[in-house]
């Protein structure tokens, strides 16, 4: 049956609506979809925010500067420094030596005597002993000694070796003493005294410890 006008523009008006209404649902769907994701983004209320950026506060330990290379040629204090080669010596001969592992030793050594060692590297660490390796024949009441000093033969001494005998001047022995502590690289004068002028001790090297 064919429809009448009016019955024709009922439906189309209810299928509009229909449309409408649909289209303002998505709408609203739409809509709430986008609002939660600008909430998501945004921090939410009273909640702190933090910052990634760096603290401008200064540290109260800043980092250590980086320690210096020594110089080339530098000489390791915690090694055996055979006497032979100081860089100078002073009143001071060569000899070969009877001692373990051979070579030369330095001798006839009296008071006002000395020798120089050039670049010694103490490192970071500080020395706080010296090792000499000696031999002496020194007759009774000669009361000798080898002292430390740091950059100049002028400078107060950083330790003092007493001398005694050992018993032959080949007859060698370890003895150490105490010195300040001492670090970087430095030249090591080692300077002799005694009450008497005699020859006191021979030398062989000597070597520091930490």
């Amino acid at each position: 049956m064919t429809p009448t006008p009016t019955t024709y523009h009922s439906r189309w008006r209810t299928n509009r609506r229909r449309l409408l209404v649909a289209a303002a649902v998505l709408v609203l769907v739409l809509v709430g979809v986008l609002i939660d994701r600008l909430r998501g983004d945004a921090p939410a209320a009273g909640s702190a925010v933090v910052s990634t950026a760096p603290s401008s506060t200064p540290s109260s330990d800043p980092p250590p500067p980086p320690s210096e290379p020594p110089p080339p040629g530098a000489v390791d204090a915690y090694q055996p420094i055979q006497a032979e080669n100081a860089a100078a010596l002073s009143g001071i001969d060569k000899q070969d030596t009877a001692d373990q592992g051979g070579g030369q030793n330095v001798g006839w050594i009296s008071n006002g005597d000395s020798m120089r060692l050039d670049a010694v590297n103490f490192g970071d660490t500080p020395a706080i002993q010296l090792v000499a390796r000696v031999a002496s024949d020194v007759g009774a009441g000669v009361n000798g000694r080898m002292e430390i000093r740091i950059d100049s033969p002028g400078n107060p001494p950083v330790g003092s070796l007493p001398v005694k005998n050992t018993g032959g001047w080949q007859n060698w022995i370890s003895q150490a003493t105490d010195v300040s502590g001492v670090t970087g690289v430095h030249t090591v004068f080692l300077t002799f005294a005694a009450d008497r002028g005699d020859d006191f001790v021979n030398v062989n090297y000597v070597k520091f410890d930490r």
